[in-house]
């Protein structure tokens, strides 16, 4: 999973942008008090001021003003100051921040003037604390939102990882929340899949059992018949083909009833993928001898494989057989590349529903219900998924298919 599709950095920051939020919305807020404070201490100050002087100077009294402040008439007041707009504003003199009133009296033009106001201090101390106070809420904000991301997903992981690993028991099942229903859900459909599979297993396990003893008899009557009609031709082809349909279904009833079998636990010896994939060609031979199709190994650099050489076997040679029951002309080629066995072939392709199935996508709908895999191909993806490895297929240009069977480099040595 990438870092930015982690649902806990999707709950960070959604709690990390509501904090911001809200210490916007409160800067703000506090920003507009300061400003309303500063007009009521320091305007109204000035105002109330120039209320008191202004009658003073204008009857000859004298005007003793606070110190810090200046009351300036006429042609008293100083040239920086001349011509100012009525009102209180803030204006910078000779580097010096002054809070400055202008208005007329209706005997001539004032102004009165704050030159130590400590207004400006408190302001750059109060927006400095509200600066601290945001990091501060920031940081904490930023923990609180760890500590319930980790509240939140750590028993998903949890769960889902004890899913993947297949634990009899799942964590979480005790909780009454939307967590404990999901674990809860969890369980009983996994429940639900593993005595599914265990069916299946036991079921392919004893068929596959009771199919042996009667191939052995049928092989073991077509071994007397071929050996009776010998001289006979018209009786022993038959008698060949029946044994060797027997060796056929012999050797698939092996491989389901190593099928049925967990793969943990199970011997795993080195196999040299060369020497089984010349083996088969070799052996698939026959099939193709009155066709114009050439089957042929290329050579390519061997690897092994720890497996079961009997599955291993009948993977290459479910596709080789494959391959030269449906390949009419041109070639079936088998290779090896970079811990794949690759066979190709000229044939007419597999049919859409085939294709589908082997890809595990859907079925199309306008396809026959005989268009399927077949039990070779199906059989071929069964001991893939059995061994971990992958199985791939490609429609060639100009006709044909590619089989691609690739093996982890943890199942493979070079």
């Amino acid at each position: 999973m990438k870092k930015a599709d982690s649902l806990r950095r999707r709950i960070i920051g959604a709690y990390m942008t509501f904090a911001v939020a809200v210490s916007a919305v409160f800067a703000i807020i506090a920003a507009l008090a300061v400003e309303g404070i500063e007009q009521k201490l320091v305007d109204e100050r000035l105002e109330e001021i120039a209320l008191w002087a202004a009658p003073r100077h204008t009857g000859g009294m004298p005007v003793q003003m606070p110190a810090g402040l200046t009351f300036h008439h006429g042609a008293d007041i100083p040239r920086s100051l001349r011509g100012l707009p009525h009102g209180v504003r803030e204006i910078t003199v000779d580097g010096t921040d002054l809070h400055v009133l202008a208005g007329n009296d209706g005997h001539g033009e004032f102004v009165v003037v704050d030159h130590d106001s400590e207004y400006e201090k408190i302001e750059i101390v109060v927006y400095s604390m509200f600066a601290a106070g945001f990091l501060a809420f920031v940081a904490c904000s930023l923990i609180l939102a760890r500590f319930l991301a980790n509240r939140i997903v750590t028993p998903i992981t949890l769960l889902s990882e004890a899913v993947e690993e297949r634990r009899d028991q799942l964590p979480c099942l005790e909780r009454s929340d939307e967590l404990g229903v999901l674990a809860r859900a969890f369980a009983r459909r996994t429940g639900e899949l593993k005595q599914f599979l265990d069916r299946e297993r036991f079921f392919t396990g004893d068929v596959s059992h009771e199919l042996r003893t009667p191939l052995t008899v049928i092989s073991g009557a077509a071994e007397v018949l071929i050996a009776r009609t010998e001289g006979e031709p018209a009786l022993q082809a038959p008698a060949e083909r029946i044994y060797r349909a027997a060796r056929e279904a012999s050797d698939v009833t092996s491989v389901l009833l190593r099928l049925a079998r967990t793969p943990q636990g199970l011997e795993a010896p080195q196999q040299s993928v060369a020497e089984l994939a010349e083996y088969e060609v070799a052996r698939c031979q026959p099939m193709v001898a009155d066709k114009p199709v050439t089957l042929r190994y290329q050579d390519g650099s061997d690897f092994i494989v720890y497996g079961s050489r009997e599955l291993l076997q009948a993977a290459i040679s479910n596709l080789l057989r494959n391959a030269c029951a449906y390949t009419e002309q041109g070639e079936i080629v088998l290779r090896l590349e970079q811990r794949s066995i690759i066979v190709e072939d000229t044939g007419p392709g597999l049919p859409p529903a085939a294709l589908a199935s082997l890809r595990g996508e859907s079925r199309p709908d306008d396809d026959g219900a005989s268009s399927g895999t077949g039990l070779g191909l199906g059989l071929v993806q069964r001991i893939c998924i059995y061994l971990g490895a992958e199985l791939q297929v490609q429609q060639r240009k100009g006709g044909g298919t590619r089989f691609d069977i690739s093996f982890p480099a943890d199942l493979t040595q070079s």
